[in-house]
């Protein structure tokens, strides 16, 4: 991955084969850029002890659940910063192309292990 090329964010969702499985297409400091597509239920509830997550919408809609909160559906073009530490879980009827920014050592569902799961080196393309 070389940083200080153009990235066309399109055509890497293009090379997304499976839902809820993050692939890593940049990185900036100490956080990588991630991409994701996203349907059905499948992510766990779990929290970041240490990371604050970035969702930004690409394309589609993302229903965002907030441990004791109303959820509510973000869309296309709309920003969320899930705070450290807050339990939270996504999910999408139709297909949602979402970008993440995480700090580096953010694991892809916290601590809660599923076969869904995917490790740093497997969010690698």
């Amino acid at each position: 991955m070389d940083a200080t090329q153009i990235i066309n964010i399109q055509k890497e969702a293009e090379k997304l084969i499976d839902y809820f499985s993050p692939k890593i297409i940049s990185e900036v400091n100490n956080e990588y850029v991630k991409i994701a597509k996203i349907k059905g239920e499948d992510i766990p509830w779990h929290n970041h002890e240490n990371e604050d997550e970035l969702f930004y919408i690409i394309n589609g809609n993302l229903l965002m659940e907030i441990e004791n909160q109303p959820s509510f559906t973000m869309k296309t073009g709309d920003l969320y910063v899930v705070p450290k530490g807050v339990n939270h879980r996504v999910s999408s009827s139709d297909e949602c192309l979402i970008m993440l920014i995480e700090t580096k050592s953010t694991k892809h569902t916290g601590d809660v292990i599923t076969p869904i799961t995917k490790s740093i080196d497997n969010q690698k393309y």
